[in-house]
């Protein structure tokens, strides 16, 4: 998420044309899905932990919804804010559509999801049927004429309309309701040993996913209309293959140094060693709404106004690096001053080696 901002802002002209360049955009352009299908995974182990302590599923819905509601509210502070602090912001951009303005609704309708399903199968089901949908219909709604009678704040959140979006519900809200479909997976794991077996699962299904992708993009195309790299459902599920493996993947690295680490002395240099790249991305990733809240203005606002498009690209991946660091120490600060709410709370469930996200 930093290096896709820091990119973005501070590379000067010059080097934006490069292959470089390109892709740096690209491993960039992961965090958006990531964020969003996190947020997704959080709301099911979140809704599981609920109904566990409370008995409850209409609590465990109605906490998933608040949070949702939550979120959507901070989309508009955090729009006020980058009014005050940005360089030539201007007063439209305060309802601009943002990644948590899509994030917060689709949270919502994620939880009264959960709410109406009782198994982790329909979960699933409805979570993958919501997915595809929303990705075989992105194509589509972006071309329809049908919408064009819909009040044009409406239409903000449907599909891109210039410089009132960043994000719109059309396709990265599939992105929430494939990460919770994951989420009311793991929230059924209790054995390690299942774990691991859904974790060999989800990276088959990423490999495949991100395989048809590949394959169905060489295919003469479905719609009318329909951009790769936008509103393409292969591109879609490209992405959420890439997801899927790598979060298997951090899950095998993960258990691999837990249990090296176990076999050798606990005060080791090896034990020093293998937790110490886990430690700033495990505290980094609980405090991830708060990053994006003051990592945003400090990249585009007037505290880095002088390297505004100035740096070459390699200038600006170390400068990337460093302000990584600082942002680091500022959620070190952050808790020992006071706790700040995670993107979607966490869990409370007995740990069986899943780092449960947030």
């Amino acid at each position: 998420m930093i290096e896709a901002h820091t990119v973005d802002a501070w590379t000067r002209d010059a080097d934006r044309t490069s292959i470089a360049f390109r892709d740096a955009r690209i491993v960039g352009g992961l965090a958006a899905p990531l964020f969003l299908w996190l947020a997704g995974i959080g709301l099911a182990l979140s809704a599981a932990a609920t109904v566990r302590r409370t008995g409850s599923r209409r609590a465990a819905v109605e906490t998933i919804c608040r949070r949702g509601l939550e979120i959507f509210v901070l989309a508009f502070l955090f729009r006020i804010q980058a009014f005050v602090l940005s360089p030539g912001s201007e007063l439209l951009t305060l309802f601009r559509v943002d990644i948590l303005n899509i994030m917060g609704p689709a949270i919502v309708f994620a939880g009264l999801v959960w709410g109406f399903n009782a198994t982790t199968r329909g979960l699933v089901v409805s979570y993958a049927a919501m997915t595809i949908s929303i990705a075989m219909l992105t194509p589509v709604v972006r071309t329809s004429t049908l919408l064009d009678a819909l009040p044009s704040w409406v239409n903000w959140y449907l599909r891109p309309a210039g410089q009132q979006t960043t994000f719109v519900a059309f396709p990265w809200a599939g992105f929430v309701f494939a990460g919770a479909a994951t989420g009311a997976l793991l929230a059924a794991v209790d054995h390690a040993r299942d774990e691991r077996r859904l974790q060999a699962v989800s990276a088959t299904i990423g490999v495949a996913l991100v395989a048809l992708g590949f394959y169905t993009a060489t295919l003469p195309s479905l719609y009318r209309q329909s951009s790769f790299w936008t509103s393409s459902p292969a591109y879609f599920a490209i992405r959420v293959g890439i997801l899927m493996v790598a979060f298997a993947a951090i899950f095998v690295v993960e258990r691999i140094s837990h249990e090296s680490a176990k076999a050798r002395n606990e005060r080791s240099r090896f034990r020093v060693l293998v937790f110490s790249w886990q430690i700033p991305l495990q505290t980094v990733g609980q405090s991830s709404l708060f990053v994006y809240w003051i990592h945003v203005e400090l990249v585009y606002g007037y505290a880095t106004w002088p390297i505004h498009n100035r740096l070459p690209l390699w200038g600006a991946l170390a400068a990337c690096a460093i302000f990584s660091g600082l942002m680091y120490a500022a959620v070190l600060l952050k808790e020992r001053i006071g706790p700040w709410r995670p993107a979607v709370a966490g869990s409370n469930r007995p740990s069986t080696g899943l780092k449960e996200a947030t």
